[in-house]
């Protein structure tokens, strides 16, 4: 069986997947709670922020066709150390992130099925999606393209459905008055910075480039398609829970289910739960697909021990996949995940910088000849994004600051060790 690399459609769909998790079902309430009606200006501010961001990875994805993602770009801009900082810090998290989602579906599972909260048969059913989605991987990526675009309409199915409903159902009062009583630069920050981390995940769509048809040109297509999707999908979702539920909206933890049972009644909190667990068990595929390939990108590099560059006949890098997995499983085994997931935060704007700093350096390596996508006016995104990174990370609790660091100096002598051998097996 051929093994076609992944279209335009399915990157797109990917780049969707990649993004949308159970939290966009919560978060309408969260920042309603902190600037009533105007949260809606808090979507469009990350809007600006968020794309400020994806744009310049759109700019980087345009030069390569190979996997990597964040690690290649920021080796190619700045060197191999910290192409190496940002590609271990991003294997290591996306194996984190991957154990919290597996135990994740278990847990959203047991609110249909009860005997899934029993701690044995919750880490058992996590450790099963782990072990059955790394050897469904093994298979190639024809059936990880198919398991992506299936999960990825389903996710879709009930937002588009409560989107489009919702608009029935509007209340014109509810909007009024439009800014919150007591509002402060305090609860603005707060609402942007919870609304801003619901967007991220995008930067995985490059991660797999060498398995997509003609990178250079579909990861950037992709890149913005899918986030416009999402941001008008979140917008709308927002709008919809103000318009029907209004300042009941502040007092519930489940809006999104509130408002669809409006028009659906008792249906509408069905179907968000089903829409919760589709939304987990789309971000595990996910998981299971993009984070052998961060290992493997550094393994072709040179950067970790060349077996896990290793594939098999379907061109899977199967020494990756077994190695990602196990560490999983592990992590689910021990729910150490909790406390290691800490260090995401740091490894996120990790990728971000360097990717954004990565547009300058590599434009003036190229002594300004476009090749490949070019983000507008300039530098002016490049910068914005810079510094919206740089205002997320001040207001980023400090214990998760020291985390983060912590972790990229710790993995940083197996950097000097693997180059040390590099040099001896090239003398």
């Amino acid at each position: 069986m051929n093994e076609k690399k992944w279209n335009l459609k399915t990157i797109v769909l990917y780049g969707i997947n990649c993004v949308v998790g159970s939290g966009i079902f919560l978060l309408p309430g969260s920042a309603y709670q902190l600037m009533g009606p105007s949260s809606l200006l808090a979507y469009l501010f990350v809007l600006i922020l968020v794309m400020s961001v994806a744009l310049c990875f759109a700019e980087c994805g345009s030069m390569f066709e190979q996997s990597g993602g964040p690690y290649l770009y920021a080796r190619e801009a700045f060197g191999d150390f910290f192409g190496y900082e940002v590609g271990v810090m991003k294997w290591i998290v996306s194996i984190i992130a991957w154990a919290t989602m597996a135990v994740g579906f278990t847990t959203a599972l047991s609110a249909i099925f009860p005997a899934a909260a029993d701690p044995f048969v919750n880490k058992a059913i996590a450790i099963g999606i782990i072990t059955v989605l790394s050897i469904i991987n093994l298979f190639g990526v024809n059936i990880m393209a198919y398991l992506n675009n299936i999960s990825t309409i389903a996710k879709m199915i009930p937002m588009v459905i409560f989107v489009i409903g919702g608009l029935f159902f509007l209340k014109g009062s509810n909007f009024t008055p439009f800014l919150k009583d007591g509002m402060n630069m305090n609860s603005i920050s707060a609402a942007v910075i919870t609304v801003f981390y619901a967007f991220t995940g995008f930067e995985n769509v490059g991660v797999a480039a060498g398995d997509m048809e003609n990178p250079k040109k579909n990861v950037p297509k992709a890149l913005i398609i899918s986030m416009s999707i999402v941001s008008v999908i979140y917008f709308l979702i927002q709008f919809n829970c103000i318009g029907t539920l209004g300042t009941n909206l502040s007092g519930t933890s489940t809006p999104v289910a509130d408002a669809m049972g409006t028009f659906l009644g008792n249906k509408g909190a069905l179907l968000v739960t089903l829409g919760t667990l589709v939304s987990i068990a789309g971000l595990n595929i996910c998981g299971s697909f993009n984070t052998p390939r961060c290992a493997q990108a550094l393994a072709d590099g040179g950067l970790l021990p060349k077996t896990l560059s290793k594939c098999n006949r379907r061109k899977v890098p199967y020494v990756a996949v077994f190695i990602t997995g196990m560490l999983a499983v592990l992590l689910t085994l021990t729910g150490s995940f909790t406390e290691l997931a800490a260090i995401s935060v740091i490894s996120r704007f990790s990728q971000y910088i360097p990717t954004c700093l990565a547009v300058i350096a590599l434009r003036k390596k190229s002594d300004g000849k476009k090749d490949g996508y070019r983000v507008p006016l300039g530098y002016t995104f490049p910068v914005i994004a810079i510094l919206a990174s740089i205002w997320l990370i001040f207001h980023t609790e400090v214990y998760k600051l020291i985390a983060g660091l912590g972790a990229m100096v710790v993995v940083a002598p197996i950097y000097f060790i693997m180059k040390k051998r590099k040099s001896a097996e090239l003398s």
